[in-house]
């Protein structure tokens, strides 16, 4: 490198980039930044963030976390963000001060660097919160005894068809679980509504597979939309008091 110096600091021991060594690069351009009053938009009800056009489940509440923080950086086309720890400084309800610590790699050197940023919060109520409270579903699952359960007084029956749905709910995935809107008691059992039927359709073969449940679906017409006939399913589970053998076709 004879002959070739930083024209900023004139070091000669250092690889240079267009005339200027790294370290004097990172004193004139930043490596990361934040925005300007960003807003963070969240269902107050289920806590959900909107993330471009969908919502993505959280169980944050109104609490800010890095998920929903560091997206919102910019950094230098050069670096790469590694981790950023967030500490709330201030702020009231809907806004939030933070500062994060950024921890980044630029041209091959691990460095930190400090960002501030004022975060607005906007509750938007979500689809599926939406849906809920307007009692909308688009399939019912009808928790019932099985041919082994006649003898079963009302409220045996409905504890005993609770706990077993509770154990499904621990196995099924987080959108099945979100798709259950509410449920009403019945002397025969549960009636379950669903705001996606392909939600419903997963929780019962969930339930034929753990619980051995006797499955039956039939469809009535609801109404139309766009052109379109739209059906309501109803899903009758039948759940066995004595264990079946599992399944292995669910």
């Amino acid at each position: 490198m004879d002959g070739e110096f930083c024209v900023v600091c004139g070091r000669r021991d250092v690889e240079l980039t267009d005339g200027e060594c790294v370290d004097c690069f990172v004193k004139r351009v930043p490596l990361v930044t934040a925005p300007e009053r960003p807003t963070v938009v969240l269902c107050p009800t289920c806590g959900s963030r909107l993330v471009g056009q969908h919502w993505e489940p959280s169980e944050a509440g109104d609490r800010l976390q890095a998920s929903d923080l560091t997206p919102l950086l910019r950094a230098h086309p050069e670096a790469g963000i590694r981790r950023v720890h967030w500490t709330e400084t201030g702020g009231q309800t809907l806004v939030r001060e933070l500062e994060g610590s950024v921890d980044l790699r630029f041209r091959g050197v691990e460095r930190t660097r400090g960002v501030r940023m004022t975060v607005k919060i906007e509750h938007r109520t979500c689809e599926a919160c939406s849906r809920r409270s307007g009692r909308y579903y688009t399939a019912r699952i009808q928790l019932r005894g099985g041919e082994d359960t006649g003898h079963e007084k009302v409220a045996a029956r409905r504890d005993r068809l609770d706990r077993a749905w509770a154990s499904i709910q621990a196995e099924a995935r987080a959108t099945w679980r979100d798709a259950q809107s509410w449920k009403e008691p019945l002397p025969e059992g549960w009636d379950i509504f669903v705001t996606d039927t392909l939600a419903a359709r997963s929780l019962a073969r969930l339930a034929r597979h753990r619980l051995g449940a006797e499955v039956k679906e039939t469809a009535t017409l609801w109404g139309r939309r766009d052109g379109h006939d739209v059906y309501r399913v109803t899903i009758r589970l039948r759940i066995p008091a004595r264990d079946r053998p599992r399944r292995d076709d669910a």
